[in-house]
């Protein structure tokens, strides 16, 4: 990963994540975002902005919602992906649970891919889950990132 904190932008609890921060801050990469978010839609997804003033980083971050209504009438609400804005790209990480990488690894996805699954380490000796992190410039890395979002709901959110 090449992320550095201080290359980590949306950090003014004062100013909201608009369309026009968002294009300040990804320049050229604004049209993936544009396009990721617009792809959210077909998998039923919400990305919401919130502040995280807790975290050493002190930032803005999206979270992927995914809803949904269990057969007893429930309303339910998953977390399905975090975000974050840096200078010229987004990032997106897909947080899975340990027992689950052996069957997300079989996911069509390019070979690259595939080793961020691997590559990802673990956290917690009780929770055991670890992030699969894309670092997304363009729209040609987005097939992935859905095909990890859609299996993220099929193991964990139904």
């Amino acid at each position: 990963m090449s992320m550095k904190h201080e290359n980590l932008r949306l950090r003014d609890q004062n100013i909201t994540p608009t369309q026009e921060v968002l294009k300040e801050a990804l320049d050229a990469s604004h049209g993936a975002y544009d396009a990721f978010v617009n792809g959210l839609r077909d998998l039923e997804i919400e990305n919401v902005w919130q502040y995280f003033p807790c975290f050493a980083t002190k930032a803005w971050m999206g979270r992927g919602e995914y809803k949904w209504t269990t057969l007893r009438g429930t309303n339910k609400t998953k977390n399905i992906y975090w975000l974050s804005v840096w200078d010229g790209y987004f990032n997106v990480a897909v947080w899975f649970k340990e027992d689950n990488r052996g069957e997300i690894l079989k996911a069509d996805v390019g070979e690259s891919t595939k080793e961020l699954i691997r590559a990802g380490k673990m956290f917690g000796p009780k929770m055991r889950t670890f992030p699969v992190e894309f670092e997304i410039e363009d729209i040609a890395q987005l097939a992935d990132v859905y095909t990890l979002l859609k299996h993220k709901i099929q193991l964990e959110a139904r």
